[in-house]
């Protein structure tokens, strides 16, 4: 079934990894989301000419960036049609998703995967930049089509798009397929930063890195549950934490789903 979703919902781009249409997800009442409307990413700052011009003809209202400042001042959004950008860190002043804000050593050297699955928990509660996102979603005819992004487009988009999934009544078992996908879709990605482990770190500690940081159903499965503990219901949660009502989210399923 991955070898039919990849093709058609990763974007042909050569620039940028993770590009990927939420489009084709189905919702637990039988409709489909909507293709060209919602769209996860990983960093665009490599986005070629060819590229921002095929991204163009999508007229993108709205790029959404889950980072940090300094991962956005180092590697910034590029525009590509007359879309607005807006930036809100996932980790406020914590920074404790983003491994380029610390020094590379230590963050190889005292990744565990408990450790990452605790920051998964953290992620959706009270957390102004999921806020924000939720709050464009909200208005979809104003807002969307929208790129919602981070530097792998794996773990901070990984949760945003849990949400907005969810929002739109996809199943939970749909979600995680949606989520485990970037294993696939980030192979050179992570290839990459196993590269750059190797110089801080060896043997038993590398292979343990390597195969804790490939995403595993536990960080989400994380966020879903401090969710449910918190606030009991993903309705509950979607008012207290969006200040959404019933209304609200079924227009937005209408505007979504087909």
């Amino acid at each position: 079934m991955e070898e039919k979703v990849l093709p058609e919902r990763l974007l042909p781009l050569e620039g940028v990894f993770n590009f990927r249409d939420m489009g084709g997800i189905k919702a637990q009442d039988g409709r489909r989301i909507k293709k060209g409307l919602i769209f996860r990413a990983a960093e665009l700052t490599g986005l070629t000419a060819g590229d921002i011009d095929y991204l163009k003809d999508l007229e993108i209202k709205y790029i959404y960036d889950y980072r940090d400042k300094e991962e956005a001042d180092l590697k910034p959004d590029p525009q590509i049609g007359r879309e607005k950008h807006e930036r809100v860190a996932v980790n406020g002043e914590d920074k404790s998703t983003a491994h380029s804000e610390w020094d590379p050593e230590t963050f190889y050297k005292t990744f565990t995967r408990e450790k990452f699955t605790q920051v998964y928990a953290q992620m959706p509660i009270r957390n102004a930049s999921y806020q924000r996102m939720m709050s464009l979603v909200a208005r979809p005819e104003q807002n969307l089509p929208l790129v919602h992004h981070c530097t792998g487009g794996r773990d901070r988009t990984g949760v945003g798009a849990m949400l907005i999934l969810k929002t739109l009544g996809v199943p939970t078992d749909t979600i995680m397929e949606d989520y485990m996908l970037s294993n696939q879709t980030l192979f050179v990605f992570h290839e990459e930063m196993f590269e750059e482990a190797s110089h801080y770190i060896s043997g038993t500690a590398l292979k343990r890195f390597e195969d804790g940081f490939l995403l595993h159903e536990e960080f989400l499965e994380a966020a879903m549950q401090s969710i449910s503990e918190t606030y009991g219901t993903f309705e509950h949660y979607l008012s207290a934490e969006f200040g959404m009502t019933d209304k609200t989210r079924e227009k937005i399923q209408d505007f979504c789903l087909e």
